[in-house]
């Protein structure tokens, strides 16, 4: 062991010097490591205007994520615009069987009412409530069909109504009416009367009374007058017209669509892809938002 451990003078010497080099490096490096990482941690510094690019197109990603709401018409509300406005399935089912009876609602009261929401839910959507003006007439100019049978029992099979206690009067249909019968209501002339018929054969038919409020220049009380002796007993087969696959002539050979919104309803297709809900017809510009439930009878997804 003694031969391994026993060096002369010359090889002390090396081995010190070696050992010095050594130790030399090491101190080297550790100096060299820590200027280097001060240098570069001190020539990062925050790109300002880089930064604020950034932020600003996180935002707009974050509102492209977000569903943007539109005004509706909150009696025809599908089950996929009912989850995007945070219905539960049980509110979205009551509005529907309330409408499954031809009823409508008027007000963001009434809408709470039949659905059941929430105060906080109807808070954050009833801004965006759109009722067209013959939902807001009265009790009398809104009785459906069904609600007019419900209250005169047998005669409205054959079109006879009851004042007081004697005056009986036949109720006539509405698709068949001529314009001489039109011109024996008040407030109805001679121009009035034609102008009924001929948007009567446009529509190939009235579907629903109140499209009878519809008619150009026709006020709403005149129509009240009108409904009180002629509904819609008759209604004429419709074939309906699907707005995923239908042409912008098809589209606009609907009375209530003009031709730019048809064309612009298929352009906004072609970019998006097909329509979920005929709620989203609400995006496109000029489209009638107030006349979305007469629009659904003609059109199919």
């Amino acid at each position: 062991m003694q031969s391994h451990f026993k060096f002369n003078k010359q090889e002390r010497s090396g081995i010190f010097f070696l050992l010095f080099i050594v130790i030399l490096l090491q101190v080297g490096y550790f100096i060299l490591r820590f200027f280097s990482s001060d240098e570069a941690a001190s020539s990062f510094s925050l790109d300002a205007p880089a930064q604020a690019k950034i932020d600003a197109m996180k935002e707009r990603a974050l509102v492209a994520d977000s569903v943007k709401i539109f005004p509706f018409n909150p009696n025809f509300i599908s089950d996929y615009k009912g989850y995007t406005l945070g219905m539960s399935v049980a509110e979205i089912d009551r509005l529907h069987a309330f409408r499954a009876e031809n009823e409508y609602v008027n007000s963001p009261e009434g809408f709470q009412k039949v659905t059941k929401i929430s105060d906080s839910l109807l808070k954050v959507i009833s801004p965006y409530f759109k009722f067209p003006e013959w939902t807001k007439k009265s009790k009398q100019s809104k009785v459906s069909g069904q609600q007019f049978k419900a209250r005169h029992d047998d005669s409205f099979s054959t079109g006879a109504l009851r004042r007081g206690n004697s005056e009986v009067f036949q109720v006539k249909d509405l698709n068949s009416v001529t314009a001489e019968e039109l011109k024996s209501i008040k407030g109805v002339g001679e121009k009035l009367s034609v102008r009924i018929i001929k948007f009567r054969d446009r529509l190939g038919g009235f579907l629903v009374d109140e499209q009878l409020y519809d008619v150009y220049f026709l006020e709403p009380s005149v129509a009240n007058h009108v409904l009180k002796k002629f509904k819609v007993f008759n209604k004429p087969v419709v074939e309906m017209i699907n707005v995923n696959t239908a042409s912008v002539d098809a589209i606009a050979s609907l009375v209530y669509i003009k031709y730019d919104v048809a064309r612009e309803i298929v352009s906004y297709r072609e970019e998006n892809g097909p329509y979920l809900s005929l709620n989203e017809l609400g995006n496109i510009e000029g489209f009638p938002t107030d006349k979305i439930d007469r629009i659904a009878l003609y059109l199919s997804l």
